[in-house]
C-alpha cells in the first residue's frame, strides 16, 4: 500500500447479514489492509458465534483489531470503542495498512466521522445503587424518578427502555448534570470529512430477512447454545450489553426450560430482524454521507478503492 494513502479509511457499514464481513475481507487481502471491528457485540470474547464473529481462518488471513477483546462481564461504552479504536486507527497509519472498519452499530460510526459526547465515568456504587433500585421498584419508577430530577431527558426516552433509563438517572447523579448537556459538550471525530471512504450495505428486505432466519439455524448449528450456556452460568447482569445479544436472553429462557428451543430461535430470529429494521432507520436519518447500495453492487465500489490504494498519485 503506497504512503499516500495511508491517512485514508474505510467504513463498511450494513444490517446483520448483509455481507459485510466477506466484503471487508476481501478488501482487505486485496490492499493489505487491517478489519477493525465496528460492532458493539462483536467486542465481546463470551460471543463468537451468537454474533457470528468473523471466523478463526479469516482472522488468520488479515489482521482484525477490536473483536472478541472484552470481557462480558464489561459495561462496554461507545467511549470506550472510540478509545480502541483510535489505537487501532494509529496503528494501521504507522504500518501504512488501510484502516477498514466494519460493522452495523451505528453509534459506532457516527463517533468515528461526527465526534461523541464526553461523560465521566460513573463510579460503581452509583451504577449498582441505581440497578437495584430499577429491580426492586420497576421501570416505570426510575422514569418517574428520572423525570423528577431531569425532565428533558426521561421526556426523550421510551417509558420501557430500562437501560437507556438507568443510564440517564446515573449520569444526573454522578455529575449533577443532564445526560443531554454532556451531549453537546463532545470530542472531535476520529475521521473528519474526506478522509474516509463509506458505504451501507442495503439488501431487499425479504432476501435479508431470509438471510438473518438462516444465519440464526447455522449458529445454532455450530454451537451458539452451547455457547450461551457457559455465558449462563456466569451469572452476570442482565443488564450488561453482552447479556442482551440477540438470541442470548430467549436461549437462555430455554436453558431454564421456559421456552423450547424452537420457540427460543424464533424469538431470536425476530428479534434480529426488527434489530435490521432499526439499523436502516438510524443510518439513513445518522449518516446522510454514508453511499447505500446493494451488496451485489458493491463489487464494483470496492474495485475503486482498490484501484486509489494502488494509485501513487
Amino acid at each position: 500500500m503506497s504512503e499516500g494513502h495511508s491517512s485514508k479509511a474505510v467504513l463498511i457499514a450494513g444490517p446483520t447479514a448483509s455481507g459485510k464481513s466477506a466484503l471487508a475481507l476481501e478488501l482487505a487481502l486485496a490492499t493489505e489492509g487491517v478489519v477493525i471491528n465496528a460492532d458493539s457485540m462483536q467486542v465481546y470474547r463470551d460471543l463468537r458465534i451468537i454474533t457470528a464473529r468473523p471466523t478463526a481462518a479469516d482472522e488468520a488471513l488479515v489482521p482484525h483489531r477490536l473483536y472478541g477483546h472484552v470481557d462480558a462481564a464489561v459495561n462496554f461504552s461507545a467511549g470506550a470503542w472510540v478509545s480502541d479504536a483510535a489505537k487501532a486507527l494509529d496503528e494501521a497509519r504507522a504500518q501504512g495498512r488501510l484502516p477498514i472498519f466494519i460493522g452495523g452499530t451505528g453509534l459506532y460510526f457516527k463517533a468515528l466521522t461526527a465526534g461523541l459526547s464526553v461523560v465521566p465515568p460513573i463510579p460503581a456504587e452509583v451504577r449498582d445503587d441505581v440497578r437495584a433500585r430499577l429491580e426492586r421498584n420497576g421501570v416505570e419508577a426510575l422514569h418517574a424518578e428520572l423525570a423528577r430530577r431531569d425532565p428533558r431527558a426521561a421526556e426523550r426516552l421510551n417509558l420501557r427502555d430500562r437501560t437507556r433509563i438507568a443510564r440517564a438517572l446515573e449520569v444526573v447523579e454522578a455529575t449533577g448534570r443532564s445526560l443531554l448537556d454532556w451531549h453537546r459538550e463532545g470530542q472531535p471525530p476520529l475521521l473528519p470529512k474526506d478522509s474516509f471512504r463509506a458505504v451501507f450495505l442495503a439488501p431487499e428486505r425479504d432476501e435479508l430477512y431470509a438471510r438473518i432466519d438462516a444465519r440464526f439455524d447455522a449458529m445454532l448449528g455450530a454451537g451458539a447454545l452451547r455457547e450461551v450456556e457457559r455465558l449462563a452460568a456466569r451469572h452476570l447482569d442482565p443488564l450488561l450489553p453482552a447479556m442482551k445479544a440477540h438470541g442470548v436472553p430467549s436461549l437462555i429462557r430455554h436453558l431454564r426450560g421456559e421456552l423450547s428451543l424452537e420457540e427460543a430461535a424464533g424469538i431470536g430470529r425476530a428479534d434480529t430482524r426488527h434489530y435490521a429494521k432499526r439499523q436502516f432507520t438510524w443510518f439513513r436519518h445518522q449518516l446522510p454521507e454514508f453511499e447505500w447500495m446493494r451488496p451485489d453492487e458493491a463489487r464494483g465500489w470496492l474495485a475503486a478503492i482498490v484501484s486509489a490504494t494502488d494509485d501513487p498519485a
